[in-house]
């Protein structure tokens, strides 16, 4: 699970120009940009450190090519025009042509800012709101621009072909496309265009008869001439229908009937950029410094080229066990927040290297961690039997491939991984230096005196909350479970459900897991559980005491602690679609949900002030009444704490769908009028920061790090010398992959024609 940071999501207004769309699908020209500092980390590398990492960090950029197929149809087309204009052209070079060509600075700009967005994005949806973004210019100016550019004028068929496939939908603002979402409610690639949210549901099910995980899967759904429908679902890997060694996937590809329809399991999606990945991987077993790293790059290899999420799984349990390296790594299909359903993992591939100083803070944390778990407020049954320890580091990130950036990161995800080998932790130390970093005139909804402690305390007290959520919000719990052969892992007679009273009454089927039983409301349950977890326990003393926090110091750290999450609340607005009632981002919909309990709680301990700013535009201003965190806040935070665990445990979906749909439902009910509120936040929305990452380079049997300046023009840099040997092969790949999967997004929402 990764963790983005509660208070920075939104650089205001648009470009200076004025914008063409509405600001919420525009990236603006004075957006945040910051290069990420890992300098200090690579200079203490030793050689054959410095080649491991070289290698993950190649197998990761590759890997986090596949978003793009996982993100929209023309995310793929865009990418591959967008690196063949910089290639020929870099964005000084093309700024002349473009200027002479009529376009203003600010139009140029806009155009730099839109591309920099889509290889941080991997994508033309924002990561953090799943959001389209457009360019902010006119797309005739653009067109005049891409057909006038050297690229085209080297290979004038292919980037014409790029700019009639993807020209019209770069700039496409119809409904369905604003927002990713499944069937009528918005544009998904890891469903074909007809799938709906009943097509995902069944093959969920399916899915769960054959004991075969969604993570690494997309779901394509045919209709034959009668209007019956067959579904392929397609594995990530290597090998495709070729006949292979016999491994635990090869059963599984043939045809099923299943409650009446026919599925069909292949595999061999995002096959030629996974074989990249996987030729890194074997090239980094060489460097690696232990035989759990030689083991977990070998399952990770047969997982990518069989298609296997169960060899992933052995990766993960020999990553697990390899504690405390110097180079730290993880790559797959991992988070499932951008699937509508909730349960297909986006590839990512992270290489970082330890931060030691920060690190011994966690460990403290991490041996406190037994003690500060019997504070949780739900009775001992309903915790782990055992604390498995996990590795808890602080690091500064090398390379980080996918569609974003965390701050911190609780994995792997795998439930059954989880309760019974553990999992690590980790804080992404530079991520946070700079991705977080508050200007005073840029804090929006806070009152005057607040502001300058906010930002004294926000740092410091955004290290206290990541590591608690991660380590004892997303490392706490049980989940009740009766396995294939019928036995359960609680005493079903002694064990009493806390709300109610009663003997358990539901638990989690051989099967079954918290994604699967939970599907769209799972990643930011759980989100928001591990949230409340970092609130409650930063009241503890002994907490404040690890990192270093005593007195008046450890009160203003909670303080700003709290409060970063209330205003949170308010800001997530942002995220909140009113038109479909629905929620585009699994955290930002857990810190509203905590703003809602924390308002229900009264007697003055949050309020929220519709004010007039001074710019005589609606504002509004947030206050939290630091007297009553202990004794009005704690009680309330304790009680939804509670209930957020035993409807977990006990897998009790109605339950928790009641609870926390209830909380998440956004009114213009009075006293607050949150969706007034949200037209004031989307007034007054800073945008998030991109983040410039730098490249490794070997010459001879020396790996260079390469750095860019923190600008839009730096981080286009940073991808054209991304692959310097095989930048158009690449491209090459993606838009045939793109093409022989086009049909199925093709008409707004009818079925697509042509036949498998």
């Amino acid at each position: 699970m990764g963790e983005p940071e509660a208070g920075s999501e939104f650089a205001n207004g648009a470009a200076a120009a004025g914008p063409m769309a509405d600001t919420q699908y525009i990236l603006p020209n004075d957006i945040g940009v910051s290069s990420l500092d890992c300098r200090e980390a690579f200079r203490l590398l030793s050689p054959t450190e410095r080649l491991y990492a070289y290698h993950l960090s190649r197998a990761a950029w590759y890997g986090g090519l596949a978003v793009l197929l996982q993100t929209s149809p023309e995310a793929p087309y865009i990418y591959a025009l967008l690196s063949r204009l910089f290639r020929a052209q870099d964005p000084d070079q093309l700024r002349q042509h473009a200027l002479a060509e009529g376009l203003t600075e600010e139009e140029y700009q806009a155009f730099l800012v839109y591309a920099a967005g889509v290889y941080s994005n991997m994508g033309n949806y924002k990561s953090f709101g799943d959001t389209k973004f457009v360019p902010n210019l006119p797309k005739e100016k653009l067109e005049r621009v891409i057909l006038g550019s050297e690229a085209a004028q080297q290979h004038p068929e292919e980037v014409r072909g790029l700019w009639q496939t993807c020209g019209e939908l770069m700039f496409s603002l119809e409904p369905r496309l604003r927002h990713l979402g499944l069937g009528k409610e918005g544009i998904t690639t890891y469903f074909s265009g007809n799938c709906t949210m009943e097509d995902a549901k069944l093959a969920q099910d399916f899915l769960d008869s054959q004991n075969l995980s969604a993570y690494n899967t997309r779901l394509f759904k045919e209709v034959d001439g009668e209007g019956k429908p067959y579904y392929e679902v397609r594995l990530a890997s290597v090998l495709g229908s070729e006949p292979s060694l016999d491994s635990e996937v090869t059963s599984k590809l043939k045809s099923y009937e299943f409650r009446g329809s026919p599925f069909q399991v292949t595999r061999g999606d995002y096959a030629p950029i996974l074989q990249k990945v996987v030729e890194q991987l074997e090239k980094a077993k060489a460097y690696a410094a232990n035989s759990h790293q030689g083991q977990m790059l070998a399952q990770y290899i047969e997982s990518f080229t069989q298609g296997s999420i169960e060899a992933h799984k052995r990766g993960s349990r020999f990553w697990i066990q390899d504690k405390g390296p110097i180079v730290e790594s993880y790559i797959g299909f991992i988070e499932s927040y951008r699937d509508p359903f909730g349960s297909r993992g986006e590839f990512e591939g992270f290489v970082a290297v330890v931060n030691k100083a920060m690190s011994a803070k966690f460990e403290r944390l991490v041996a406190s961690a037994e003690q500060l778990l019997k504070e949780l407020p739900w009775p001992p049954t309903f915790e782990k039997d055992k604390f498995l320890t996990p590795d808890f580091t602080s690091l500064d990130v090398l390379t980080f491939a996918g569609s974003g950036i965390p701050a911190g990161i609780n994995i792997p995800n795998y439930d059954d991984l989880r309760q019974t080998e553990g999992f690590k932790n980790v804080s992404l130390g530079n991520v946070l230096a700079v991705a977080y970093a508050t200007q005073r005139e840029k804090l929006t909804f806070l009152e005057e005196d607040d502001k300058d402690l906010y930002i004294l305390w926000k740092g410091p007290s955004f290290d206290v909350q990541v590591g608690l959520h991660e380590l004892l919000g997303h490392g706490s719990g049980k989940l009740f479970v009766q396995d294939e052969k019928g036995a359960f892992n609680f005493d079903q007679e002694t064990v009493i459900n806390p709300e109610t009273g009663e003997q358990i009454q539901s638990w989690y089927r051989s099967g079954e897991t918290w994604d699967s039983k939970f599907s769209t409301i799972a990643s930011s349950y759980e989100e928001c559980r591990a949230e409340s977890v970092g609130l409650y326990l930063c009241l503890h003393p002994q907490v404040l005491e690890i990192f270093g926090f005593e007195g008046a110091d450890a009160e203003d750290v909670i303080y700003v602690n709290w409060l970063n999450m209330v205003r949170a609340g308010l800001l997530a607005l942002e995220f909140y679609t009113p038109e479909a009632f629905n929620w585009r981002q699994a955290h930002m919909q857990a810190r509203f949900v905590i703003l809602r309990v924390l308002l229900e709680a009264g007697e003055g301990l949050v309020t929220i002030t519709p004010t007039t700013g001074s710019d005589g535009r609606p504002d509004a201003r947030v206050r939290l009444d630091r007297s009553k965190i202990r004794s009005v806040g704690k009680p309330a935070l304790e009680r939804f704490l509670r209930r957020l665990q035993v409807l977990k445990s006990t897998g009790d979906v109605a339950g928790g769908r009641a609870l926390y749909e209830g909380y998440a439902t956004v009114t213009d009910a009075p006293p607050e009028c949150f969706l007034t509120l949200r037209d004031t936040v989307l007034l007054r929305k800073e945008s998030r920061k991109l983040i410039v990452q730098p490249n490794t380079r070997l010459e001879g049997s020396d790996v260079q790090l390469l750095e860019y300046e923190a600008s839009a023009a730096g981080l286009i840099r940073s991808f054209s010398e991304r692959f310097p040997e095989d930048g158009p092969e690449l491209e090459e790949i993606l838009t045939q992959l793109a093409t022989a999967d086009a049909r199925f997004w093709k008409g707004p929402s009818e079925a697509p024609s042509g036949q498998a």
